[in-house]
């Protein structure tokens, strides 16, 4: 009893560490030290790793299945008290590891002291590390695949919705709604294969690696990765214990799919200006102004574009926290997680937004029409058709269009209202079937190449992402 009271009624950090110190840590030393209040976070994941430790030490003959017993039945106690009231802070305790260790010796007594043979708070918090960033890609990942689902269940409404295609924020050429959109389904395409290559590459156990150096007990780490849903055992203890390049992976990851996201929620902020007026955004992600009653602001949208700076910012902290640290272990270490928990939380809400951005807004064909129309957005077709039907070299008939495009600036109306006999007197070689390539629906129907804005590529894009999706459903 006076062993579990010690262990259960901890009062300094001393008497976690044994009898090498004298005196217990400052306050400073203690507030530092501290990790509790955001390591807790990966409390499902360091009780899973123990009760695959302990069955393997069972199974090894290195503790009793008694003491096994009664370790698991305690977690599993521990477990369902976490559930239900969260984990509690006792900043002497440090960390999760030591706070669950603690209340276990409080629920079976000194058999909870078993559980920590042939492992390490290295090679622990390493494993719990490694299975949290495993799920929340996991959790990334499926919020990715709803909205490409968004994405691609407004190109097949807006297949051959017309709206200017921009260069330099100026109109280009005409595209559709549905192309635009299938360009960021895309993005998140890409998005999705690097987390799917970081947890490829995480989905091995540190666990056995024990401080460093690996163990004298004759452990089975191939038994604790298998219980744990890792694809192997590391193969270097130094590097079990010492490396972050998994947390690094998913937040580079984090940082490009932030970018793309930062991207489509400008196009949103763009679009829901009153001078574009493309979409109406959802009253569910606007907000309101304190003085002006008029305003309806795209904040989510916002958030999201700042959120993708938090998040580039994540990654730099832990970048910056890794790179000069020798092997093996670092209490640097110590602050590789805040970062990723924030990221993920920021990345996790984005996705989000955006996933009911995309599908709850009103998209406004009408004005997107209008706008196609103005800046000259057909003036390519004119070259092409130059091109096509009268033979001539592109570069001559490039300078023959811009000719064409400087009259009707100067008269204030578009390419198609200019008379054939204007353009004749430009270039002889141009006839009545010019006018039939330069509406925006000929415009756009021309574009058909694989993967142009022609609506039946559109539909036909539209049908291979939705092929994608139900596959892996």
């Amino acid at each position: 009893m006076e062993r579990c009271f010690v262990l259960s009624k901890v009062s300094s950090s001393n008497a976690m560490w044994g009898g090498r110190f004298a005196e217990g840590p400052s306050a400073i030393m203690r507030e530092i030290n501290a990790s509790i209040p955001f390591d807790k976070a990966l409390w499902r994941q360091d009780i899973a790793a123990s009760c695959a430790h302990v069955t393997m030490l069972a199974a090894c003959n290195i503790v009793s299945a008694e003491d096994a017993a009664a370790i698991l039945a305690g977690l599993e106690t521990i477990s369902g008290e976490y559930e239900a009231h969260g984990v509690p802070e006792n900043w002497d305790l440090e960390d999760i590891h030591m706070t669950t260790e603690s209340r276990l010796a409080e629920l079976i007594g000194v058999a909870a002291g078993r559980l920590h043979t042939a492992r390490s708070r290295n090679d622990q918090v390493a494993t719990d590390f490694r299975l949290w960033v495993r799920d929340a890609i996991d959790q990334t990942d499926a919020g990715l695949a709803a909205l490409q689902r968004a994405l691609v269940a407004q190109a097949g409404v807006h297949a051959a919705s017309i709206m200017p295609g921009f260069t330099h924020l100026q109109v280009a050429q005409p595209v559709t709604l549905g192309h635009h959109l299938l360009a960021y389904y895309e993005m998140i395409r890409r998005d999705r294969s690097r987390f799917a290559d970081a947890r490829a590459r995480l989905n091995v156990s540190p666990l056995g690696s024990a401080a460093l150096a690996g163990t004298g007990f004759p452990i089975d780490r191939a038994m604790t990765a298998s219980a744990l849903g890792f694809d192997s055992p590391m193969r270097n203890s130094l590097d079990g214990v010492s490396d972050r390049d998994f947390a690094i992976d998913y937040l580079q990851a984090a940082a490009q799919c932030a970018l793309h996201l930062s991207r489509l929620a400008e196009e949103f902020v763009i679009w829901a200006s009153q001078p574009f007026g493309f979409v109406r955004m959802a009253d569910s992600l606007s907000t309101g102004s304190s003085i002006m009653p008029q305003k309806k602001n795209p904040d989510a949208a916002e958030l999201v574009r700042g959120h993708s700076g938090r998040i580039i910012g994540c990654l730099t902290s832990l970048m910056v926290t890794m790179k000069g640290l020798p092997l093996a272990y670092s209490k640097d270490m110590q602050d590789d997680k805040p970062p990723v928990f924030d990221a993920a939380n920021l990345l996790g809400l984005s996705i989000a937004a955006m996933t009911g951005m995309v599908a709850g807004s009103s998209y406004r064909t009408d004005r997107m029409r209008q706008a196609a129309e103005l800046g000259f957005a057909t003036a390519t077709d004119l070259a092409d058709w130059l091109v096509r039907q009268a033979d001539i070299p592109f570069r001559e008939a490039h300078h023959i269009t811009g000719a064409a495009v400087k009259l009707a600036e100067s008269r204030g109306i578009a390419l198609d209202e200019l008379p054939l006999a204007d353009l004749q007197a430009i270039d002889n070689r141009i006839d009545d079937r010019v006018f039939a390539a330069l509406s925006v629906e000929a415009s756009v129907a021309a574009r058909a190449s694989y993967g142009g804005t022609a609506p039946d590529q559109v539909r036909a894009r539209v049908a291979e992402a939705l092929g994608e999706l139900e596959a892996e459903a």
